[in-house]
Order: structure tokens, then C-alpha cells, then sequence
């Protein structure tokens, strides 16, 4: 096993008002292959700056990557175009953010929403897609897949709507899962059970 991802002094600033705030100042970590990294803080220390800088969906205004490195199998993600990073996003890197609410389009169907992603990344046809969906909302352990899949995300309990986004960012098999406090918004239960979820599927998937 080798080093996936490599975080190297990594400064991620925001300006705002004529304050500079230091979001990020020099992180460095390193998570390997196959293998599970906690990165721990209070609120307001970085965490989540820190997530989207990697996958480089920092606002801009009013904030910014100043400096550091940020390589993933071999590559400098901050060296790479618009283009190159966003076929990297969902496919080999994906993130489970707090609230699925705030991801998940109110207006289109559970299955429709995760068939879009293989769609784009896997090529696939849309009657596969909506297979595949299906298949791995049963793979998080959803009960009546298919129906679930035509239901809409307000119609779905918190912790069913986190699974439905587990199974959406695992759909591509990704490498590196990046998990932003996913069981945030939950009763102690379902966390329990969303985080031994996370465990199977990072086995069964290979995914650090």
C-alpha cells in the first residue's frame, strides 16, 4: 500500500472587507491507500475548508487556495484544469457533506439524481443507470429499492437520505471518500448506524 493523498502546506485564504482570513495555513497529511485518516478540530478550525480544497470547490470570491500542494495518485491537484478536476470530482474523489438536504435537488427523483452521476462519469445509458442506482441502494441497505428510488428527497427520513448519498458518491467506486461530519445532523442511532455503514462499504469498495 502506498500514499494516495498527499497534502503538503496547503493555505486556503478568504478576503473579505479588507481582512485576509487565514482559513488554512500550512496543513500537511498524508492518507494512504486503502487506509482511514481523522482529521479532528472545534468548529471554525478548517475541516471543511480543508475537504473542499482538495477538491478544489473553494468560493472564489471571496476565498482562494494561496498556496501548497495537493497530490492525489501522482498529481498535483491544483495543477490541473477546470476540466481535469471535475473529471476527478464524483469519480475518484467523491464527499459525503452534513446534510444531504442541502446536496440532493428537491426537484428530481432519488434515482434519477444518482443516475446522472454514473451517466457522466461511466457513460452509461439511462435504463442502466436507474439498475445501478437501484442496486446500490440496496447495497446501504434501503428497504424497496425501487421504490425509494421514485421517491422524492422530502419524502425520506434523514437518515435514509444519508445512505441515499453514500450510495450515490460510492456509485463510481471512487478511490479517496471524503466524509464532512456525515452523521451531524442525526440521533445517536442512525450515527451508529451510518458510521458502520461507511466501514463496510470503504471495505467492500477498497476506498480510503
Amino acid at each position: 500500500m502506498g500514499t494516495l493523498l498527499s497534502i503538503k502546506n496547503l493555505k486556503t485564504h478568504f478576503y473579505s472587507a479588507g481582512k485576509t482570513v487565514r482559513a488554512l495555513d500550512g496543513v500537511s497529511f498524508d492518507i494512504e491507500e486503502g487506509g482511514a485518516f481523522g482529521l479532528v478540530g472545534e468548529t471554525g478550525c478548517g475541516k471543511s475548508v480543508t475537504a473542499l480544497s482538495i477538491l478544489r470547490l473553494i468560493p472564489s470570491p471571496p476565498g482562494k487556495i494561496v498556496g501548497g500542494e495537493i497530490h492525489f495518485k501522482g498529481r498535483n491537484l491544483l495543477n490541473l484544469s477546470e476540466d481535469e478536476i471535475r473529471s476527478i470530482r464524483g469519480k475518484e474523489i467523491s464527499m459525503i457533506f452534513q446534510e444531504p438536504m442541502t446536496c440532493l435537488n428537491p426537484v428530481f427523483r432519488i434515482g434519477d439524481q444518482m443516475a446522472e452521476v454514473v451517466m457522466l462519469h461511466q457513460g452509461l445509458q439511462r435504463a442502466r443507470a436507474i439498475e445501478n442506482a437501484i442496486r446500490m441502494l440496496e447495497r446501504v441497505h434501503i428497504p424497496d429499492a425501487p421504490h425509494v428510488a421514485r421517491q422524492f428527497p422530502h419524502q425520506l427520513s434523514g437518515g435514509m437520505r444519508q445512505r441515499v448519498m453514500i450510495a450515490m458518491e460510492l456509485s463510481c467506486h471512487p478511490s479517496l471518500l471524503i466524509a464532512d461530519e456525515p452523521t451531524t445532523a442525526l440521533d445517536v442511532t442512525i450515527q451508529a448506524q451510518i458510521l458502520q455503514l461507511i466501514r463496510e462499504m470503504k471495505k467492500e469498495f477498497h476506498t480510503s
